[in-house]
């Protein structure tokens, strides 16, 4: 079925690449025109070229999500192309691993900058535009139909403490929090609000380190479904949110971590002993 004027319009924070592209990637192939935000324009420009070739539609606007300027830049050239919006996925993230002693206050508060403040700046700055399409509308019934659904990309660590994730774990527990009262606020609006709190995904990113033996094993074992995880697997959650299946749900975290948050096992004490 070609895309018409009238199908729903996502925004992909991070859309580039990982969680992010493969929620894009998603949304265009059930129909979404998609616009992808990033700061990585090469990478950016390159999963837009991939989308169309599969016969979607995407945007591609440069965009550090930290800065309130570059989201309202974002809306702008999303409205201009596309007239509206109607799902946002916040999936840019930003970490610092590092012993909780060593960790210094430029390196917390970039990622804070990147994984709440940017959260929160392109959640509400899609909200906002949310509000004035509903305001604007003769038809209300039919734009209530709409799938008007905003998600966030949590993670597991977001309830589980680290010791050298600190600025993450942190950022993703006031993520969880972020969605959670924004689904209060926006409820008399009827746009929903939930999360996607991942465990293990094979992303760009986690490659390197799920490539070496130990690393892997580790991860494993504390992941009873005995594999890592897929990222079209997270896309999968974020397109059941945005859809009219899910118009009951809201202010919820969806985890999708081969069931790591419901383990209880023993790890060894530095003097080697069961804990």
């Amino acid at each position: 079925m070609p895309i018409t004027s009238a199908d729903p319009v996502a925004v992909v924070t991070g859309g580039a690449r990982g969680i992010g592209f493969a929620c894009a990637r998603r949304f265009a192939r059930d129909g979404m025109r998609v616009v992808i935000a990033d700061i990585d324009e090469t990478s950016g420009l390159a999963a837009c070229e991939e989308i169309e070739a599969h016969g979607g539609e995407a945007l591609f606007v440069h965009c550090d999500v930290g800065e309130r300027f570059d989201i309202h830049n974002v809306m702008a050239e999303t409205v201009d192309t596309f007239g509206r919006v109607d799902v946002m996925v916040a999936a840019a993230a930003a970490g610092a691993p590092s012993a909780f002693l060593d960790i210094d206050e430029k390196s917390f508060d970039a990622v804070m900058r990147v994984n709440l403040r940017g959260a929160f700046l392109a959640g509400q700055a899609v909200a906002r535009q949310m509000v004035r399409q509903l305001q604007a509308t003769t038809s209300r019934d039919a734009e209530r139909e709409r799938p008007y659904s905003l998600i966030f990309i949590s993670s597991v660590n977001a309830v589980m403490a680290s010791a050298t994730e600190l600025a993450f774990a942190v950022s993703k527990g006031a993520v969880n929090q972020l969605a959670k009262s924004m689904a209060i606020a926006l409820a008399p609006h009827g746009i929903r609000v939930n999360a996607i709190g991942p465990g293990t995904v094979s992303t760009e990113s986690v490659k390197p380190l799920i490539s070496d033996a130990k690393t892997r094993a580790n991860v494993l074992s504390r992941t009873p479904l005995g594999r890592i995880g897929d990222a079209n697997e997270i896309a999968a959650i974020a397109a059941f949110l945005a859809s009219r299946e899910a118009s009951y749900i809201t202010g919820q975290c969806i985890y999708a971590d081969g069931g790591r948050l419901a383990l209880n096992y023993t790890v060894e004490t530095l003097a080697g002993g069961p804990a």
